[in-house]
């Protein structure tokens, strides 16, 4: 077995595509690990904005909570009415470019491919936040470790869809165990004291409130906290993921997704308030997470508490991989519509969009080096794009039931509309809380990404209208090319060429470039090396020419007689034959001047459609030994291959 196919597995062929789709329980770990994750870090992010109220911060958390659900909910009911509605998958850009136009959806994808790049960052760097938490000793390896679960995750995703799923399966349902266990007898302890239990280990010394409560400060931390509801898009972007029927079980998957996280949500925020925790400042030293400290006040930390947070870590790094099975699919529905390469369209050996999965690894990594991998300096960048692109798609679905109608519509009107109203204050407020803390920076991204898509698009709408072609084929006034052979030295490689050239034309041009330091006297043999063997046997012989370099410039120089025989024969094509040397290991090839390579770049870039490159391969050790043949004077080692 190769190192690839241990690393990424066999090859899969097209028609296994249905043995790697995904049902429900497999599908809550794929599509919801970002929603699930989110649970560990939203809270925290809202409470992080109420440092300044002190003790008073863990009181405020349980109403900013039920905010974020009341979004949540509307969010979640909006996008079952988008699943049934667009079964083929595409979510906010699908919606929003069939029913509101095509900037509309360049601006919901531009949104979310945002959102995923940041989703990737930002659980990777959450996750880990928690390890650091429960070994501070790894603080200053925290951009290595980061990276380190970056490369672990790309590689799973690369391996295919139904591998990712069971791969992330265990630590996804360990997580939701374990941290309801804690939520459950935090719950009853809380019940149990009369609403005031002791902490098993007491959490850090609380800030003195430096600040009084204020409705700037409230929404700030209400938008923080928006960001346990970004990954809720994942599902209906892969709806044609799941297995048949795929839209009941898409649906089925988003309704477990949404239950499990409101659970987590409230049960974290009522915990928060009955044992008084709070944030610490991330990035520095005594930092604790606000989960690592409710396991610890209400299980000690025990046994218990490293499973628990060991499950943590394992879901917020891995949550990560609701990016990576979105974004790559929103890459490719894009690209179907030509507005990113078609390349992003193409699934790779284990039929996953691998071009979109290297992307996103490599964005994600750059924010994690440029960040330091810190969760609360990314988190402002964070709930932008994934409120912009919920709002476009709840719009969008307004428009597609006024045009549908249907027993339905006017109920699936209020839902979604409701569901852009809601969603596009929530964008305004986040723009507006968080402008200063980084938002500003995705506003400048939104549009330089939508500038790309539109030059992608204007290039391949002008590729198009230039080879367009209806008529037959063509078969009047041909005639054969006119050939030219860069020839270095006389050898086995400058016959075969000359041969080949033979074949193709009866005008042939041996092109030599004498630069002084090793003169083979090929003019001299000429006539008895070629033309009296092309004359014997009835054929056009070839001529020669010379071009004299005394500043050693061989490709400069064959490309300037190359572009001048074109300005010269306008009608005529010209093949250049190049020989290239192949060896049989890679890093032979360094042995060599690789002047065949360079020449055949300059002349694509340099040249038109009136000139051809062809290459010739001469395969090192694959011809038979032949008694050796007189050579030049003063001749080296053969080097056609320049």
């Amino acid at each position: 077995m190769s190192l690839i196919d241990l690393l990424f597995g066999r090859p899969l062929a097209t028609d296994e595509d249905r043995a790697q789709r995904v049902g429900v329980s497999s599908g809550i770990p794929i599509f919801g690990l970002d929603a699930l994750g989110s649970a560990a870090y939203g809270p925290e992010a809202a409470l992080t904005i109420l440092l300044p109220l002190g003790l008073l911060s863990a009181q405020y958390i349980v109403p900013i909570t039920l905010a974020v659900i009341g979004v949540l909910g509307i969010v979640y009911f909006s996008y079952l009415q988008t699943i049934e509605a667009y079964p083929s998958g595409g979510g906010s850009y699908t919606v929003a470019t069939q029913n509101l136009g095509t900037f509309p959806g360049l601006l919901a994808a531009a949104a979310l491919m945002i959102d995923y790049v940041l989703v990737a960052a930002v659980g990777i760097a959450a996750g880990v936040g928690a390890l650091v938490s429960a070994f501070p000793i790894l603080q200053p390896h925290t951009v290595a470790l980061c990276l380190a679960i970056l490369v672990a995750i790309t590689i799973v995703n690369l391996r295919g869809v139904r591998e990712a799923g069971l791969f992330f399966m265990a630590p996804t349902y360990v997580f939701v165990g374990s941290l309801g266990l804690i939520i459950l007898a935090g719950i009853w302890r809380t019940l149990a004291s009369g609403g005031h239990p002791l902490p098993i280990v007491a959490p850090p010394k609380i800030m003195v409130p430096q600040a009084g409560v204020g409705l700037w400060l409230m929404v700030r931390a209400f938008s923080n906290g928006c960001t346990a509801i970004t990954g809720v898009e994942a599902v209906s972007n892969g709806v044609p993921a799941f297995r048949d029927p795929n839209t009941r079980n898409a649906r089925s998957t988003l309704t477990a997704i949404i239950s499990i996280l409101i659970i987590l949500l409230v049960g974290i925020a009522i915990l928060c308030r009955a044992y008084h925790i709070t944030a610490t400042i991330p990035g520095r030293t005594g930092y604790e997470s606000v989960l690592s400290q409710l396991v610890g006040a209400v299980a000690g930390k025990g046994i218990f508490y490293y499973i628990c947070i060991g499950s943590i870590l394992l879901v917020l790094a891995l949550q990560a991989n609701t990016a990576f099975a979105g974004f790559p699919r929103l890459c490719r529905t894009v690209a179907e519509n030509g507005y990113l390469p078609f390349a992003f369209a193409e699934r790779g050996r284990r039929l996953v969009y691998s071009r979109g999965i290297f992307v996103l690894a490599i964005l994600s990594g750059l924010l994690l080096v440029a960040f330091q991998g810190v969760t609360d300096r990314l988190i402002p960048l964070f709930a932008v794009g994934a409120f912009l692109a919920f709002t476009l798609s709840q719009a969008g679905m307004v428009a597609h039931w006024t045009r549908v109608r249907g027993p339905k519509a006017a109920h699936s009107i209020l839902i979604n509309g409701a569901g852009a109203l809601v969603t596009g204050l929530t964008v305004v407020v986040v723009i507006v809380s968080k402008f200063r803390e980084g938002a500003w920076l995705t506003l400048l991204v939104i549009p330089a990404i939508l500038m790309v898509m539109y030059k992608v698009r204007r290039h391949y709408d002008r590729v198009s209208s230039e080879i367009a072609h209806s008529e037959p084929l063509a078969v009047d006034r041909l005639c054969p090319p006119l050939v030219v052979v860069p020839i270095e030295r006389w050898s086995r490689i400058a016959e075969r060429t000359l041969r080949f050239a033979l074949a193709l034309s009866p005008d042939i041009i041996a092109l030599h470039v004498d630069h002084g330091e090793h003169r083979e006297n090929l003019s001299d043999r000429w006539d008895e090396l070629v033309i009296q063997p092309t004359k014997n046997a009835g054929l056009p012989s070839p001529k020669l020419v010379v071009l004299q370099s005394p500043y050693r410039l061989v490709v400069t120089l064959i490309l300037r007689f190359v572009l001048e025989l074109q300005r010269k024969h306008v009608n005529r094509h010209i093949a250049v034959v190049v020989p290239e040397i192949v060896e049989k290991h890679w890093y032979q090839y360094f042995l060599h001047k690789q002047r065949g390579k360079v020449l055949s770049l300059a002349l694509i870039f340099k040249g038109n459609q009136r000139i051809s490159i062809i290459n010739l391969p001469w395969h090192l050790d694959e011809q038979p030994a032949k008694t050796p043949q007189p050579v030049l004077e003063n001749s080296k080692v053969s080097d056609e291959a320049a």
